[in-house]
């Protein structure tokens, strides 16, 4: 199979997508609606499984060997890969939602992270959704540079710069990027979230990419928790991650999981997305 069949999909490809991408949203959207002081990972889960499956979709985290939960939430120094259960959410915890649906053979990726309020630690819910913050602008960064990029490495090179310009001393993952997506969840080619020395390959119609930055206050370095899932940071610093998936076809760019394709958070850069037709 060529490079350009692997990686590349059809405009009737593209429009499939958009489905699987909209409930994505809308079951990180259930989640969200529901976070608060006391309510567990648990019951997030349970609500965005609720929306996928009442769409006709299927959870396609759970299509993952050995993984049985429809969310990944992750909280303080989780930074990804968190197991839902009967974890209660604290004030001034920063929780990372990661969450993705399959919809007739097609799939939508996403994640954010939100801080709880907590008024007798203001300067902890300052310090995390700063975090948030940059993170976030990290990932349209990526998305604003995917309008005009020639090739993938101008992606992560984006996001980089953006944390750089805003926190310097914040840390990025390394061992865990963003990928491709499609018929897997996980596709060619690998998304790095910092500068790579190879440009990667052409961005031109037809490529779909889930671009995800997971960013820390301090260092990068982290490991897998006795649960065989949950990514933590070695310092016990807090970390963010923020996703979507994103297609580039002959129109521009359009954000499959924003139910605006991205309009909001794209204006800022100047990129307005086009539908996909």
């Amino acid at each position: 199979m060529s490079l350009r069949r692997s990686i590349y999909k059809t405009p009737a490809q593209l429009r499939a997508m958009v489905e699987p991408g909209l409930i994505t949203a809308a079951a990180l959207e259930a989640a969200r609606g529901l976070i608060a002081p006391g309510v567990t990972t648990g019951e997030l889960d349970a609500a965005a499984s609720a929306l996928i499956t009442g769409r006709g979709a299927k959870s396609n985290f759970q299509m993952v060997r050995g993984y049985r939960h429809t969310i990944c939430a992750s909280v303080n120094e989780q930074v990804v890969h968190g197991i839902p259960g009967d974890r209660a959410l604290e004030p001034g915890d920063i929780v990372s939602i990661d969450a993705g649906a399959e919809y007739k053979g097609w799939n939508g990726d996403s994640a954010f992270t939100v801080v709880l309020d907590d008024p007798t630690r203001p300067e902890i819910v300052a310090e995390r959704q700063r975090l948030s913050d940059v993170t976030e602008g990290s990932l349209w960064a990526g998305i604003a540079a995917l309008a005009t990029a020639k090739h993938l490495g101008e992606i992560g090179a984006a996001v980089q710069g953006h944390i750089e310009a805003n926190e310097p001393g914040y840390g990025i993952l390394r061992e865990y990027v963003g990928h491709g997506i499609g018929r897997k969840m996980h596709e060619s080619p690998s998304v790095f979230n910092y500068r790579v020395s190879d440009p990667g390959p052409e961005v031109r119609p037809g490529l779909v990419l889930a671009i995800e930055p997971m960013v820390v206050t301090g260092d990068q370095a982290t490991f897998v928790e006795d649960d065989g899932w949950t990514v933590s940071t070695l310092d016990g610093t807090p970390g963010s991650h923020w996703e979507h998936s994103v297609a580039v076809h002959d129109g521009g760019i359009w954000v499959l999981t924003a139910p605006d394709g991205g309009a909001a958070g794209l204006a800022p850069f100047g990129v307005t997305p086009a539908p996909i037709a």
